[in-house]
């Protein structure tokens, strides 16, 4: 006999709850799909055309006497946060942009105390507005200066101290300043400001900067920059001229030498004028390990820079270890000599006089971590 109705609808409904329970288990057993990842600051950043970079630089330093004529390294046998610095930026290749550069510790004090006098540890080093159209950069603001070899950034510099010329050089402007890159090789630079680490002034005289950069390749690089104009404190001109050249011997081999010429004039007296030049090497035995020696002369002439009519020679060297791509670790000798007993030993007490001496040398360790 034929199949009734019942017992044929009983086999379709079974066959169909058998074709479609497999796939409903497999369904049920599978893991939920993961969520995407959440972007990360630096994706966000990025995504938006802005830079973010930083650094930590610490150290310890022991000297003979008191580090007269160092920049930064000032204090005497003293563990110290040098810098921790941090850079935003939005930066684009047409249109406004803007950087601000941002730093703390005791050089930060160095800093206030030439711009300003005070002696605390925050420093805005940098801060301005740009505008960028075709070949032609401007900035308004905040910034450092063009002059010499050597950085107020640690991580931009082979040596742990700064030269003798660095002590001589101006820090920072605040002004406006314009570059032009004629091509690839060489750019043009002017600008006006107030004057040598003057961040406001009521004083109406304003400095003038001029440089040019020329790299005719990825080896040689020549800088020449000068400051020309009256500043606070002498209401007289003054003029200062930079050369720069940097030499890429081979890959792990660089050669660089600065050359400074300045001249104070005054309104009684004669001028006061300073000269002096530096040369630097700096050899990588590897990606770990390198080498950097630093030797200079200054010839202080009328006591402008150091308050002593004198000429000072110094040596430094300095080997640098970095386990990893972001960490550096610095070891440096220096040797300071000068023709006159300038440099200080001692700071005397309520019975003695503070002593000087016609040497100085220092002994130091500093670790830098970039991020």
């Amino acid at each position: 006999m034929g199949r009734s109705v019942s017992q044929t609808l009983r086999t379709s409904t079974a066959m169909v709850i058998a074709a479609i329970t497999p796939g409903y288990l497999l369904a049920a057993d599978a893991p939920a799909a993961t969520p995407p990842a959440a972007p990360s600051l630096t994706d966000v950043l990025t995504a938006s055309g802005i830079t973010m970079t930083g650094y930590v630089a610490t150290s310890y330093y022991h000297s003979s006497g008191y580090n007269s004529f160092h920049e930064f390294d000032v204090n005497h046998d003293t563990f110290q946060l040098d810098q921790a610095g941090l850079s935003i930026a939005y930066q684009p290749k047409e249109g406004f942009g803007a950087l601000v550069d941002l730093i703390a510790g005791e050089d930060a004090q160095v800093l206030n105390f030439s711009e300003n006098g005070t002696d605390g540890r925050f420093n805005a080093r940098q801060a301005y507005v740009q505008y960028v159209s075709g070949a032609v950069t401007v900035i308004g603001g905040k910034f450092t200066t063009l002059a010499g070899e050597e950085y107020s950034n640690p991580t931009s510099n082979t040596n742990f101290s700064r030269s003798l010329l660095f002590f001589a050089e101006p820090l920072t402007h605040t002004g406006v300043r314009a570059t032009w890159a004629v091509d690839s090789t060489l750019s043009l630079i002017a600008g006006v400001n107030n004057g040598w680490n003057t961040t406001s002034t009521s004083y109406g005289s304003k400095t003038g900067e001029l440089a040019a950069a020329y790299t005719p390749n990825k080896q040689l690089a020549l800088n020449l920059q000068g400051y020309f104009g009256k500043v606070p404190g002498y209401d007289a001109p003054r003029t200062f001229v930079d050369l720069v050249g940097s030499y890429n011997l081979t890959d792990a081999l660089s050669l660089a030498l600065s050359y400074d010429w300045g001249k104070q004039e005054q309104h009684f007296g004669p001028d006061l004028k300073w000269d002096g030049i530096a040369a630097y090497a700096n050899y990588a035995f590897n990606t770990q390990w390198r080498v950097s020696l630093r030797a200079e002369y200054l010839d202080d002439k009328d006591g402008f820079n150091t308050g002593t009519a004198q000429k000072l020679k110094e040596g430094t060297l300095t080997f640098g270890f970095s386990p990893v791509k972001n960490f550096e670790l610095r070891l440096e000798g220096r040797y300071d000599k000068s023709d006159q007993p300038t440099f200080l030993k001692s700071l005397g007490g309520v019975t003695t006089l503070p002593e000087f001496d016609d040497h100085q040398s220092e002994f130091a360790l500093q670790g830098i971590y970039k991020f």
